[in-house]
């Protein structure tokens, strides 16, 4: 019987591979810090639930702040090393790929358009709960008609991996500079993803 196309993550068997955007596929050297400081938003505190927690009057212009450093980050984007790559591998081998990402819709298609990325499945902020919430990983599994068991979400940042096992997902750290400063939270941990390699059956 032949198997689904697939991967080994520590010793886990996955089926379909969804990818944060920002940090992780692609570097668009957003400044949290400058964000943070034109918000004014605390050090530490999340800047989506900084603006969700202004007076409802002010929450348009925190938005618009964001949005503004986003498509700048998006104009000036590029590909993680061997990001690219790993997509078209993943994709050859016949296995689903997918985008979950914090940023804007908008931001995030011209982000992938701008590199020539193509991603059918991407979904942004507009589309579900943020991470860590677990909602935009389990539409994802929905949509694909596969368990959230049999997936596995690649990220840089602690929210990821939270979101990965709070959908029951394997979460995978992308950590290229070998910080560990998550690598508690992830079931696997890669530094480039040329350590993704599919299998076929």
């Amino acid at each position: 019987m032949a198997v689904r196309p697939g991967l080994y993550l520590q010793r886990r068997w996955v089926e379909g591979v969804i990818f944060d955007l920002d940090g992780t596929l692609v570097d668009s050297r957003l400044d949290f810090s400058a964000i943070r400081a034109e918000l004014g938003c605390p050090a530490g505190m999340d800047v989506l639930e900084y603006i969700d927690s202004l007076p409802e009057a002010d929450q348009p212009r925190g938005h618009d702040v964001v949005l503004r450093h986003e498509r700048e980050g998006a104009e000036r984007a590029e590909w993680m090393p061997g990001a690219e790559a790993c997509l078209q591998r993943l994709k050859t081998a016949g296995i689903p790929v997918g985008v979950l990402t914090r940023n804007a819709r908008d931001n995030a298609r011209l982000t992938l358009s701008r590199l020539g990325g193509s991603i059918e499945c991407l979904l942004a902020r507009e589309d579900a709960a943020p991470k860590p919430a677990p909602d935009g990983l389990l539409h994802i599994a929905r949509e694909w008609g596969q368990a959230p068991q049999q997936l596995a979400y690649v990220g840089d940042f602690r929210f990821d991996l939270e979101a990965a096992r709070n959908a029951d997902m394997a979460g995978v750290y992308y950590d290229p500079k070998g910080t560990n400063q998550h690598s508690h939270l992830a079931d696997s941990v890669i530094q480039h993803f040329d350590e993704l390699v599919p299998f076929r059956g």
